[in-house]
């Protein structure tokens, strides 16, 4: 797993439990799972197609920093694969984890598209 960005938790990203909202830690994920995506693919044009069950695990607070953890699984012929985990930076405990991001990429009408990426150019980038 390598962790790609950090997020500092504000007050305007709580939730009525002044725990981190799940919906904001969602947004951030398909956030930086796309640009990983996107990245691997070498294209903007993706779309998100799966997330597997999402496991809550501990809750952040205001302060904290997390971090988003990636890890590629597979590479389809249009789409791609990743793992993810969130943790706090410094305690490294982990907030949530996703067993499978799945990500498609898409022509000018939103229809899935080849990509042309194989496990090797991936290997090698």
């Amino acid at each position: 797993m390598k962790y790609y960005s950090r997020k500092l938790i504000k007050p305007g990203d709580l939730n009525a439990n002044n725990t981190l909202f799940g919906g904001a830690l969602l947004r951030w994920i398909d956030e930086e799972a796309g640009i990983y995506a996107m990245s691997k693919l070498n294209t903007q044009k993706v779309v998100t197609r799966y997330i597997s069950e999402i496991n809550f695990i501990n809750s952040a607070h205001q302060g904290d920093v997390i971090e988003i953890g990636l890890e590629f699984q597979k590479i389809g012929r249009t789409s791609i694969t990743f793992g993810c985990t969130v943790r706090n930076l410094f305690s490294k405990k982990e907030i949530i984890t996703i067993d499978r991001i799945v990500f498609v990429k898409v022509d000018e009408d939103e229809n899935a598209t080849p990509h042309g990426v194989t496990l090797e150019k991936l290997q090698n980038s």
